[in-house]
């Protein structure tokens, strides 16, 4: 065995073989594992590891590593931390995305797998310490932060720790108390709430009181009374000092350095992907957040060595706490890291899950590194995604100039590609009197003139119906499943009906293709379930033909169906659906590959040769949700981890990308202005992602409003149509003077909300 594959822990053994959350704690120097029922437990003298396992829809897992480190902690357990993390990832392929985690200056991903939040404890392994159920009742003072995960921070038991700005919980032998701050923010006093019932199950077995006492509202004989005698009685409090624990780092010009012997050095020039060496380590430094990219060929004591070089240029430059640290390898860089390139190439997104991971796994194979607990990826079986309910009204337009034409009930379902559609698909779901499905359709040769106006008189349309319907965009070839499923059978057809489309085909000199009743034209027949069953007008040659799926073919008055060798039942039945469609009854030819009549051949000028080969199917991502900001004209954006329904607050616009389609939900009481600029938003969003992520820029994007969440967006989350009722409920009363007469008896606790006193 090499001197490699000694440096592994054997506490590492097959782990990550599983999703879920896996923690070490440094004891002596070793990692050692933490039983579940410890989990959320961080003691202030200690260092722990972190593996986070998150199955990923390709089929592989997908690996985050924290190691956390408490303030009380030594330096050498510290470095121990560090060391191990870099051991562990070795275990699991070399594809980990590498996390540092300061005591109170944790990342919103990890405090995301501990909700509602995490309480350090004093002590640690070195100190001897009590067990919590050992130690007698302290009252504690916390201040609590975060809309969407907390960090909730002990101070000083003093009148002098509050603000008008926080909020603040007062946890008491008998009675716990949350105090808001006069400017405090609304979701903050809702996430305090979620604190409160935790310490309340945790700490005081479900028993002990809870009261709200507001910033300015003195009343001797209430809870209010109360909270103010524990301070010594009433008396005016101060502005909020800022601490060290408050300075933001200041994001400042990406500066790279490469690692080599222990040593940083700049690397002169433009930020490329290209100048980034496999057989190096790097550091980029952005000011607020550091990070250490890892070359796929490095062996893992170049990474250790690496690692400690980043802890100590940031310990070297007197950086606030703050500063993020992450380490990423090759392959698998976030889209923070890549957001700092000049050039990042579309499309260079991380390799499949197996693929990439083989790749690392026996290259640290050559080094010795024994790498196990390696999940295999499950084969992908497709699914039939969510789709509207069917029995609906549906109407369609084609935009000609400013007007838009209705569509024949004998028409719907032709969409030719000079032109651009409204689709307005009226249903009912469940229990809801009506719900809207309104969706732009915009043709790849159509004109920039159409598809402004066709994107103005959808929204006049919207605005009509009060804002009510999901609004979409989507383009040819990127239909996404609900909107085919609409159309049974829906067909592309060349050229179109526009007189915008019809004057610049002849301002160009080209010969106008739209089909007719009597043309020559070639339909490939794709897919195989209502979802994805769509017919394409393609070239009438005979090298568009595919043995995988089945054509249909009209010349003059005779209409053949083509059925390839590798062609499914469901293809040969979806064909003969769409000839009857545009050519009502017809009596079809049949021919079977290999039996082709001349005729057949004659119509597509000549027999030529064609593909066998299946339509390549598109990468499946896992879905992201985010928060999008301007800063300074920059579009920004930072992820939701784990989200959940909750993350959706009423204030908030989010963007959910599934890779497949684009969602921008918009809550309730969002801005005006904001919620008018809704596509614009999400336009920046596909231009930032199409250049990280390889995400096409032609992906359908959706308009989603509060309380109007269609299936095919709740599908990814754990979704209760009564519980965004109930939150919204809530957040009313959280608005009004409900809160002060009774109604801040409710609290939000798992499935729905209840009563406590």
């Amino acid at each position: 065995m090499s001197s490699s594959a000694k440096v592994l822990d054997p506490a590492f053994q097959g782990v990550g073989q599983k999703p879920g959350t896996e923690i070490w704690r440094i004891e002596n120097f070793q990692p050692v594992p933490l039983p579940k029922s410890d989990h959320g437990k961080f003691y202030m003298g200690d260092s722990y590891i972190v593996l986070q396992t998150t199955p990923s829809k390709g089929g592989s897992y997908l690996y985050d590593i924290h190691f956390w480190i408490g303030k009380d902690t030594s330096q050498d357990e510290a470095g121990t931390a560090a060391i191990k993390t870099v051991e562990l990832d070795a275990v699991l392929g070399g594809r980990a995305v590498q996390h540092r985690e300061l005591q109170g200056h944790e990342s919103d991903k990890f405090l995301s797998y501990f909700k509602p939040c995490i309480i350090p404890l004093e002590g640690g392994i070195a100190s001897g310490f009590k067990k919590p159920e050992e130690e007698e009742f302290e009252t504690r003072l916390y201040v609590c932060r975060g809309k969407r995960v907390v960090k909730l921070k002990q101070v000083s038991f003093a009148r002098s720790s509050l603000n008008h700005d926080d909020v603040f919980i007062l946890d008491t032998q008998n009675k716990i108390y949350q105090f808001n701050g006069a400017n405090s923010n609304i979701q903050e006093r809702a996430k305090a709430l979620e604190v409160i019932q935790f310490l309340k199950e945790k700490y005081h077995e479900g028993t002990c009181n809870v009261a709200i006492v507001d910033d300015g509202k003195l009343d001797t004989e209430s809870d209010s009374g109360e909270f103010w005698v524990l301070f010594g009685g009433f008396a005016p409090i101060g502005k909020k000092i800022a601490t060290e624990d408050d300075v933001i780092p200041e994001t400042t010009p990406a500066k790279l350095y490469s690692i080599t012997d222990g040593e940083v050095k700049l690397v002169e020039g433009e930020l490329s992907k290209g100048v980034l060496e496999n057989n190096k380590c790097y550091l980029l430094d952005c000011g607020a957040e550091v990070f250490v990219w890892v070359g796929r060929v490095t062996q893992v004591e170049e990474r250790k060595a690496a690692s400690q070089v980043s802890e100590d240029f940031i310990a070297g430059q007197n950086r606030p706490k703050t500063t993020r640290m992450t380490r990423v390898i090759q392959g698998y860089e976030t889209n923070s890291f890549k957001s700092n390139f000049d050039s990042w190439p579309a499309g260079s997104a991380a390799p499949g899950g197996e693929e990439g991971r083989g790749k690392v796994a026996a290259l640290l194979k050559q080094q010795g590194v024994g790498v196990k607990g390696m999940s295999k990826s499950a084969p992908v079986n497709e699914e039939v995604p969510p789709l509207l309910e069917s029995g609906g009204k549906m109407e369609v337009w084609c935009i000609n100039g400013s007007a838009k034409t209705p569509m024949t009930k004998e028409d719907i379902g032709k969409f030719y590609s000079g032109d651009c559609y409204i689709v307005l698909y009226t249903y009912h779901s469940g229990d809801r009197k009506e719900d809207y499905f309104l969706c732009c359709w915009i043709g790849k040769d159509s004109i920039e003139e159409d598809q402004k106006m066709a994107a103005r008189l959808a929204n006049t349309m919207c605005n009509s119906l009060k804002g009510r319907p999901v609004q979409g965009r989507v383009f040819e070839g990127k239909e996404p499943p609900q909107f085919i499923a609409l159309f049974q059978p829906m067909v592309v057809l060349k050229g179109g009906l526009s007189t915008g489309y019809k004057k610049s085909i002849a301002d160009k000199g080209l010969t106008d293709e739209t089909y007719t009743a009597d043309c020559i034209a070639l339909f490939r027949i794709s897919g195989t379930f209502v979802h994805n069953n769509k017919a394409l007008q393609v070239d009438a040659v005979a090298t568009s033909l595919n043995s995988t799926e089945c054509f249909l073919l009209q010349s003059g008055s005779s209409v053949f169906t083509w059925h390839g060798n590798q062609s499914t039942y469901e293809q040969q039945q979806l064909a003969a659906k769409v000839a009857e469609f545009l050519k009502p009854g017809v009596a079809l030819k049949h021919a079977k590959e290999g039996t082709e009549s001349s005729a057949f051949w004659f119509a597509l000028g000549g027999k030529q040769s064609y593909t066998s080969k299946n339509a390549s199917i598109e990468t499946i991502r896992d879905p992201h949700l985010f928060t999008f900001s301007l800063n300074k004209g920059k579009f920004e954006v930072e992820e939701v981890y784990n989200f959940s329904q909750d993350d959706l607050l009423t204030e908030d616009s989010l963007i959910l990308d599934t890779h497949a389609e684009v969602f921008v939900w918009v809550g309730h009481s969002v801005d005006t202005k904001e919620k008018q600029n809704v596509f614009e938003i999400g336009q920046k969003y596909i231009d930032m992602a199409a250049s990280l992520e390889g995400l096409s820029p032609n992906v359908p994007l959706y308009k989603v409003t509060e309380g109007n969440e269609p299936c095919f967006f709740t599908t990814f989350f754990s979704w209760d149509s009564t519980r965004a009722m109930q939150l919204h409920l809530f957040d009313i009363m959280l608005r009004s003077s409900l809160w002060n007469t009774g109604a801040r008896k409710l609290i939000p606790e798992e499935g729905g909300i209840a009563l406590w006193g």
